[in-house]
């Protein structure tokens, strides 16, 4: 089984520190680096490479939805699979996170469960394209 490798990004310490916590008790992946705003998550993408970026919405200097576009845009051929995480559980930003490119959305306060599909299907969807 091939090992997921995730990027985090999000502007609370506290949720990095939980998600780098708990992701690597699962098997098959790897966080390979956290970010603390949109732009250095575009700078992370770049050197890192991972599969799969959580990106939270809302952070300071640049929001997560145009450092989606942007990390998008930077590979189009080799993209990152990007989960959008936020508080924020309505339609319309969900439409924002679906124009920015985003490949899925989970809500902050869904179940880890919920995360942890997110980044399983739309893995399989990246090795499977």
């Amino acid at each position: 089984m091939k090992t997921t490798r995730v990027l985090i990004v999000d502007d609370v310490p506290q949720v990095r520190r939980e998600l780098r916590t708990l992701l690597p008790l699962l098997d098959a992946i790897d966080v390979v680096g956290e970010a603390e705003n949109g732009q250095n998550a575009i700078e992370l993408a770049a050197a890192l490479r991972p599969d799969v970026i959580l990106m939270d919405v809302e952070m300071p200097m640049m929001d997560g939805l145009v450092a989606t576009r942007l990390i998008k845009q930077q590979c189009p051929q080799c993209p990152p699979r990007v989960v959008i995480l936020s508080i924020h559980n309505d339609e319309a930003v969900r439409a924002q996170a679906r124009s920015a490119g985003a490949d899925d959305f989970v809500d902050k306060g869904a179940p880890l469960a919920a995360l942890l599909q997110a980044i399983q299907t739309i893995s399989t969807e990246r090795t499977s394209s």
